[in-house]
């Protein structure tokens, strides 16, 4: 890798940034969240820990994406950081790896074997949907399941069944970006984002109903709609755009859009869990994130 003058280019953090796509990890800590409201009601310090291993995986799993597809990106995405030249193939290997381990180490001190119980499964799932099932018809349902296995990380020991639907309202969400996100480059079919915004409306609607199948309170139930009406909004208008007009620029929007749109529909879970303050902090959290992926694409 060099520099304009043809000696050796340093490698900026902006490029390792980009690399890992960072503020898409501000979608990461939700998941634990609403996994340890779901599944307990009141959220203990450990999962500090727990969402710090889990953006360590994501991370990780960004790198290790753009390591293996390094070579199509050459010729669909130049833009990115190793096609671009500002960041070395073996480096990006070298971050996924140090992010695994490091996430794994957090998971094993956030909560010893039962939470390498869930962080073991989640990172292979990571390390193949990046390395063989991305382009496969498993491709989404790994991904799905990755998110779906973080939310209940942050579920406490007995937790896990009660966390079980908001984990599938994750994953089902997850699963509609990653069906889109393999149209970014050509664009899609217009039935595509047309069935995926379908599902996102049922997943807003079973997110806002939550509550009320669980006998939660008003303020409860008002937090969940709330919710659930922001990231319908966010994702569903980016979804109606495409299905209207599915050129690859449209796609991919909505892509990024449906990546830092967790954000409200994790805070639809926490407030319908009763945590409605900690549910604002991700309200509050989403326009940040927006703010940022200007700045680096979450995509």
């Amino acid at each position: 890798m060099l520099g304009p003058n043809g000696s050796p280019r340093s490698l900026r953090l902006a490029d390792l940034a980009d690399l890992i796509r960072m503020p898409a990890a501000l979608s990461v800590p939700g998941d634990v969240l609403a996994g340890a409201v779901a599944g307990g009601g009141t959220p203990r310090l450990r999962i500090v820990a727990t969402m710090a291993s889990s953006v360590a995986l994501y991370w990780a799993g960004m790198a290790l994406n753009d390591f293996a597809d390094a070579a199509v990106d050459a010729v669909e995405r130049p833009e990115r950081p190793i096609p671009s030249g500002r960041v070395p193939r073996r480096t990006a290997l070298t971050a996924a790896c140090g992010l695994t381990a490091a996430g794994l180490g957090l998971a094993a001190l956030a909560g010893g074997r039962r939470a390498l119980g869930a962080a073991l499964p989640l990172t292979g799932l990571v390390w193949a949907y990046d390395l063989r099932l991305k382009s496969t018809l498993a491709g989404p349902a790994a991904m799905a399941g990755a998110r779906a296995l973080n939310v209940l990380a942050g579920a406490p020991p007995g937790g896990t069944v009660p966390a079980l639907p908001a984990a599938l309202l994750v994953g089902a969400h997850t699963y509609t970006v990653t069906a889109l996100s393999r149209h970014e480059v050509s664009g899609a079919p217009r039935a595509v984002p047309a069935a995926t915004l379908g599902s996102s409306a049922a997943a807003g609607l079973a997110t806002a109903a939550l509550p009320w199948t669980r006998g939660r309170g008003r303020t409860a139930r008002i937090g969940a709609a709330a919710g659930a009406l922001g990231y319908l909004t966010s994702y569903g208008t980016a979804q109606a755009r495409a299905a209207q007009d599915p050129s690859a620029a449209n796609v991919r929007s909505a892509v990024g859009t449906g990546i830092l749109s967790l954000m409200p529909l994790q805070a639809a879970l926490t407030a319908g869990g009763g945590a409605v303050r900690a549910a604002g902090v991700l309200a509050v959290a989403h326009p940040l994130a927006r703010r940022l992926a200007r700045k680096v694409s979450p995509t």
